[in-house]
């Protein structure tokens, strides 16, 4: 396995998941059956929306659309399989299939964060030079910064495989967790996993920290310009853009700094199973509920769906 085969002898892992106990399984597989129906159809009903209506074909809404194609195939990289393992006594997942999800994952997850710098990005253009944000932000802009999340995405989760599945796996193969995370599969390893920890924590930072720094610099600079607005009413409604995106960003950026910049050794599984179910499936749980709750255009747009309150301003 990846040139390890005189010491690699596994080749599928068991995802033990939360609990062994029947009962609390069956709970939790209804509970997460919930979330990730309510993920879907509020993420799929975002996408839909901002596709058929006309009045959100801006770079914000396209921003938007795809952060909820992202959150709905993130969670689907994982939600389907740990619901089946919930009700089956058969835990197993192969050793291909770790890696593929292992890669989609932290794929998905890398694209998502540099989307949020793109997000934060259109708002500062939006606030501090709304006379030119047209022309700022350009269609062409638009798709080059989504492409270019999506290759770093492709390329940095590639080089995170790599090094962590080209380590040797001789067994013991369960894996503490709900699915093939990084650093649940690398406390099975049978080597040292200090490199490991260092490349986690350089590209962490580049991943996270780089992104959360344009993020924070474009919010200081849109503050600056809110607070130059005379009007209360004119600064609330410029702060209240900003505000669901500063949210959802908090939620899902800050547990993945925990997780993939601390040293393995600090880690427990229990504290990991808990933070990937927040940057999972509760972040992407929320995000349309977010958006929706605090944004007239999407209310309207769904208003108008159904057939209730068209054009209604």
């Amino acid at each position: 396995m990846l040139g390890e085969k005189n010491h690699s002898s596994v080749t599928e892992f068991i995802l033990l998941g939360f609990s062994r106990n029947p009962r609390t399984n069956w709970i939790l597989f209804f509970l997460f059956l919930f979330l990730y129906l309510f993920t879907v159809l509020g993420n799929g009903l975002i996408v839909t929306l901002i596709r058929i209506d006309a009045r959100l074909h801006t770079p914000m809404y396209f921003f938007l659309s795809i952060l909820s194609l992202l959150d709905l195939s993130y969670a689907t990289t994982t939600v389907p399989q740990m619901l089946a393992h919930l009700v089956s006594k058969n835990k197993t997942i192969s050793y291909t299939g770790c890696v593929i999800q292992m890669y989609i994952f932290l794929t998905l997850g890398i694209t998502e964060t540099w989307i949020f710098a793109a997000m934060a990005y259109d708002r500062y253009v939006a606030i501090c030079y709304p006379l030119h944000y047209g022309v700022k932000m350009s269609q062409t802009l638009c798709i080059a910064l989504v492409v270019s999340s999506a290759l770093c995405g492709l390329i940095c989760a590639l080089v995170y495989t790599v090094f962590a599945m080209n380590l040797p796996y001789c067994g013991p193969n369960e894996i503490n967790h709900f699915f093939c995370e990084i650093p649940a599969v690398l406390k099975l390893a049978c080597a040292d996993t200090s490199l490991n920890d260092q490349v986690d924590f350089i590209l962490g930072f580049i991943l996270l920290l780089i992104p959360l720094s344009l993020i924070l610099a474009s919010y200081v600079r849109i503050f600056i310009a809110i607070l130059r607005i005379r009007s209360t009413q004119g600064r609330m409604k410029a702060f209240s853009t900003c505000a669901s995106h500063i949210t959802v960003v908090t939620m899902f950026c800050v547990p993945c700094m925990v997780m993939y910049m601390r040293p393995g050794s600090e880690a427990t599984p229990e504290d990991d199973k808990k933070l990937a179910l927040f940057y999972n499936v509760i972040s992407a749980f929320l995000n349309p509920i977010i958006y929706s709750l605090r944004n007239k255009d999407v209310k309207k747009a769904f208003f108008k769906l159904i057939g209730r309150g068209e054009d209604t301003q």
